[in-house]
């Protein structure tokens, strides 16, 4: 029981369930552009300082938000009324393992596959860097971070992809994803899409992405965000 809740502990309110057909998502109204995220990450897989598999995008930079019923009021719900604006929103963007995932559809070389478990895995020993992946993507996920010396090299130009992998081996012993674990204000949720929407509604947060950007991520279960601005 001991170790039960200490996991609960360490993994945060943010980290709801993990494992099989866990789903990554932000509440842009709890993320602080601290960077604990992009760290934690580091981290956890040695990423390069030069490089990384999840970062903050500042969107509406300098705006204030209109009408100004709090601070950085409901971006997602703003967004969803006329004339009105979520002022300056920072947005922790990363692969969410879409359920619709267009990197999949896109790939030429099957290299990209949305595996049994729900998580999109890259299998870089196909990877030819042709970059399809990253022009199908709207959350600008994949990144290629060096040259390759094999076919990458011969017939891309960008070498092998790279992204975040949601930390697939800590949620098969259960634990969270490192970012969403050490998320200061638990603006990373982790579980199903269910659990995810009943969590944005407890807060009073909506989604920040449109309808077609939540289908992409949730597929069939973005019905669960009725309500939000999907």
């Amino acid at each position: 029981m001991a170790t039960n809740e200490t996991s609960e502990q360490v993994m945060g309110q943010g980290v709801m369930s993990t494992g099989d057909d866990a789903r990554i998502f932000p509440d842009v109204e709890a993320c602080i552009d601290c960077g604990g995220c992009v760290v934690a990450c580091k981290r956890t897989w040695d990423v390069p300082r030069d490089e990384q598999r999840i970062s903050i995008s500042t969107m509406l930079e300098g705006q204030p938000a209109e009408p100004m019923e709090r601070y950085n009021t409901n971006s997602g719900g703003a967004l969803g009324q006329e004339g009105a604006s979520p002022g300056e929103t920072a947005i922790p963007m990363q692969c969410y393992h879409c359920e619709e995932a267009p990197c999949v559809s896109v790939c030429p070389t099957d290299s990209l596959i949305k595996k049994d478990n729900g998580f999109v895995d890259v299998r870089d020993n196909l990877c030819v860097g042709c970059q399809y992946c990253l022009s199908a993507c709207p959350f600008g996920a994949p990144q290629f971070p060096g040259s390759d010396e094999g076919a990458a090299r011969l017939f891309g130009n960008g070498g092998t992809m790279d992204k975040c992998t949601m930390c697939e081996e800590r949620q098969d012993i259960g634990k969270g994803p490192a970012c969403a674990e050490e998320c200061a204000t638990d603006a990373l949720l982790v579980g199903d899409a269910e659990e995810i929407s009943s969590e944005l509604d407890r807060r009073g947060s909506d989604s920040f992405f449109n309808g077609v950007a939540m289908e992409i991520i949730f597929g069939e279960d973005a019905d669960e965000f009725e309500g939000s601005n999907a």
